[in-house]
């Protein structure tokens, strides 16, 4: 059995769910519909033996609607199959969560709802991973600003000088040749 015998598989068995499937320098990808997405994953673990969760990942599409793409990487614990599930998401819509499937989807989809705000529906723990409680954006979105947003946040990080440049621990990346790189090669005054 291939991964493209397991994207046949799916578009008999989810008929108009199955929207298309795309073979690509030998990567399959299974596009579905955002209510077919979760039944889709189900039939790929339970059925079709796809019992790792590699990533669960998200696309902003900018000023197309829907905006927002879903991608699943999926596959076997031997690794001989792999499958890429994508559903587009509007920005009204939520995405029904896969933590019920794989365990591993958990922090995955965290990472998805604090970096682009998409929500998901059954995530047992919903909550910023990366980002503070209470953070007001989503900075993966594509009209979040490169240079951020103004904040009232206390300065934690800094883009001046480490404090440990030019330490006793340090090395010397420009010095010419291995022994004056290291640190006790140099003298400390």
């Amino acid at each position: 059995m291939s991964a493209a015998e397991d994207s046949l598989k799916l578009r008999e068995a989810f008929g108009e769910k199955v929207l298309e499937t795309v073979e690509f320098r030998g990567e399959q990808t299974v596009h579905v519909t955002l209510d077919g997405l979760h039944d889709v994953l189900a039939k790929c673990r339970n059925d079709l033996g796809y019992e790792m969760i590699l990533d669960i990942s998200s696309l902003d599409h900018f000023g197309d609607d829907p905006r927002f793409e879903m991608v699943y990487e999926i596959a076997t614990l031997d690794d001989s199959r792999h499958l890429r599930i994508k559903a587009k998401v509007s920005e009204e819509e939520s995405v029904p969560s896969a933590v019920d499937l794989w365990a591993g989807a958990d922090w995955h989809e965290r990472e998805v709802w604090d970096m682009m705000g998409i929500p998901f529906t059954g995530h047992p723990n919903l909550k910023r991973i990366l980002m503070w409680e209470g953070f007001p954006f989503f900075p993966l979105r594509k009209d979040f600003p490169l240079a951020g947003r103004p904040t009232d946040m206390p300065d934690v990080a800094f883009t001046g000088v480490a404090p440990l440049e030019g330490g006793p621990f340090v090395t010397s990346a420009g010095a010419p040749d291995v022994v004056r790189r290291e640190p006790r090669a140099r003298v400390v005054k």
